[in-house]
This record gives C-alpha cells, structure tokens and sequence, in this order.
C-alpha cells in the first residue's frame, strides 16, 4: 500500500490537513456561536478561550496559513483540554471520553513538525517561508 499511496503523500496530507482543521474550526465555532449540540459557551471564560483557539487555528490549519505554529498552539490546547477536563474523571482516554482531544492533540503535533504543505496559502503568498531552509523561495525574493 505504501509503495502505490507513498507517491500522492504530500496531496494526501494536504487534504487531510484541511479536513482536520474545518473539524476542529467547526468545534470552536460551536463553543463559540452555538449550534448542534447546544447554546454558545461564551459565559465560561475558559470555554470562550478554548473556542477562540480552536476557530482560530483550525481556520489557520485549513487555509494554510503558518499551520505549524498553529498546530502547535491546537496541540497544547488540547493538551491542556485533556488534563483539566478529561483526566480528573478517570485515568483511560475511554472512560473519561478524552479519546477526541488525545488524538486532535498529537494530530496536530504532527502538523506542528510538518507545517502547511501544498494547497496552502503559505505555499503562493508572499510571506511564505520554506520549513527547510527557513527563508523565502527564490522566485518570491526576486
């Protein structure tokens, strides 16, 4: 299987990418402005914080847009998430229903050491820096 998916790894990961990052957008935008699910969660600051990030960089991490550092930021978000929320319930992902922001946090750890890829906007715009060498391509410098 890898030998025949390995060569579209980079348009793979690219949709995937953008598919996570709507998911968790779409997370945040629930806290945030409610919808299915229940009433926006804006009256707990610390629920207004977590959804604001998750909106935030899960727009970042779909568009493109310095995804590593936003993945990083989703990645302790969750973290963070897991500890507060999740784990003072039970000790297994399964019984205290953190399985969601185990995996969200190391997808995103991912995303954090690969950056944004191709289909992204860091890949056209003017600002984009290349993950190797940490300076702008050649064509966009001249």
């Amino acid at each position: 299987m890898e030998r025949w998916l390995g060569r579209y790894s980079e348009w793979i990961y690219a949709v995937a990418r953008i598919v996570i990052g709507l998911m968790f957008a779409a997370h945040g935008a629930q806290k945030l402005f409610g919808g299915p699910g229940g009433p926006p969660l804006t009256g707990n600051p610390m629920m207004m914080t977590a959804g604001t990030i998750e909106f935030i960089c899960g727009l970042m991490i779909a568009l493109g847009v310095w995804a590593g550092w936003a993945g990083f930021v989703a990645s302790g978000e969750m973290a963070v998430a897991y500890f507060t929320a999740h784990a003072p319930n039970a000790v297994s992902p399964l019984a205290n229903k953190g399985e969601l922001a185990v995996l969200y946090c190391f997808i995103f750890l991912v995303i954090a050491a690969k950056g944004s890829g191709k289909l992204s906007l860091d890949a056209i715009l003017p600002w984009a820096i290349s993950q190797e060498t940490g300076h702008q391509p050649y064509a966009q410098r001249h």
